[in-house]
């Protein structure tokens, strides 16, 4: 380890026993082990009895006023400007996210949970230095090189196409109404890039919230696609809606929302194993989802979280699509 590298990890060292200490002020207690392990910000992480008591008091009544002492906390953590602290905050942004959405109709002080969406925002405002994330993408107009196409295509031009999938970002101080699920879903997007770092826990907690977020039951569609039900069916399900918690879902907010479950569906953790009570809830929540989209009629809604449902499905039946069928004829 050179020396520059041992300041650092010094550094980084001395600043999560910081949190640790001022953190020791707020809640109950903080676990010994935490307080003396070696790696203090990956304890922080992954201790389980220490995210618990967080967690509580992040869902307390009067959880998220500008003077919550929690809230300052997790703000301070996260202005380190160390990625291992950033990550604990992270860890905990669907309590944050969660909580703060389904008090927006309270019109409760929530200046606490506020400031640390403003603070992950401004940290990705500064990281992207406000340009747009874009892909490229093969030009679909153009026909599949794995087919022969009856007619000559003109357009000669082979340049993939640009795609913005998250629009270049302006600095904000506050959260307007209009501008709040556009700082929510950049707190999420940042999520999904340190998905495979979050403990399972954390990944339940979002799960939960969109069931929540949601405010449908999606037992409905448990077997998507079923066509053995029938509309009346359907309807007896829709009036049995969540109320409470119930938020709009605009396309900023629900695209990180589905990559997030994306991940939670198909992705593995740290040890390249697939949690099944991660999957499970996953599917609950997707399912809850699509019942929404459907209620609100949103055809961009309905394609998207209909095709985490067939990819449930799909799973389920445990075929693997790219093997070749073994048959006895030969097609000439």
């Amino acid at each position: 380890m050179s020396t520059e590298q041992r300041v650092s990890w010094s550094d980084s060292f001395s600043e999560a026993q910081t949190a640790i200490q001022t953190l020791s002020t707020i809640i109950s207690s903080v676990p010994p082990h935490v307080s003396s392990s070696d790696s203090p910000a990956l304890a922080l992480l992954n201790d389980p009895e220490l995210a618990s008591q967080i967690s509580n008091h992040l869902r307390q009544p009067d959880s998220g006023a500008g003077d919550n002492q929690l809230c300052r906390w997790l703000y301070d953590t996260f202005h380190t400007s160390k990625l291992d602290l950033q990550l604990v905050v992270l860890r905990f942004l669907p309590i944050v996210a969660g909580v703060y959405l389904s008090r927006i109709a309270l019109r409760k002080p929530l200046a606490g949970f506020e400031a640390v969406l403003l603070a992950i925002y401004a940290h990705e405002t500064a990281s992207r230095d406000g340009k747009p994330i874009t892909v490229n993408i093969s030009d679909l107009s153009h026909p599949s090189v794995y087919h022969e196409s009856r007619q000559p295509y003109r357009n000669t031009s082979t340049e993939p196409k640009q795609v913005v999938i998250s629009p270049g970002l302006e600095p904000q101080g506050t959260i307007r109404s209009t501008k709040r699920a556009r700082i929510i879903g950049v707190a999420l997007e940042l999520y999904h890039s340190k998905i495979v770092e979050m403990p399972a826990q954390s990944k339940l907690d979002f799960c939960e919230f969109c069931i929540i977020w949601a405010g449908q039951d999606g037992e409905f569609y448990k077997d998507f696609p079923n066509d053995d039900k029938t509309e009346d069916d359907q309807k007896g399900k829709e009036s049995e809606m969540k109320k409470e918690g119930r938020i709009l879902l605009p396309w900023e907010i629900l695209q990180p929302m589905l990559r997030i479950l994306g991940h939670c569906l198909m992705g593995i953790n740290k040890n390249k194993e697939k949690n099944k009570e991660v999957h499970e809830a996953a599917c609950r929540a997707c399912r809850s989802l699509y019942a929404r989209a459907m209620h609100d009629i949103n055809p961009k809604a309905i394609l998207a979280v209909g095709s985490l449902l067939k990819l449930i499905k799909i799973q389920k039946a445990s075929i693997d699509h790219t093997e070749l069928p073994v048959t006895k004829v030969i097609h000439l």
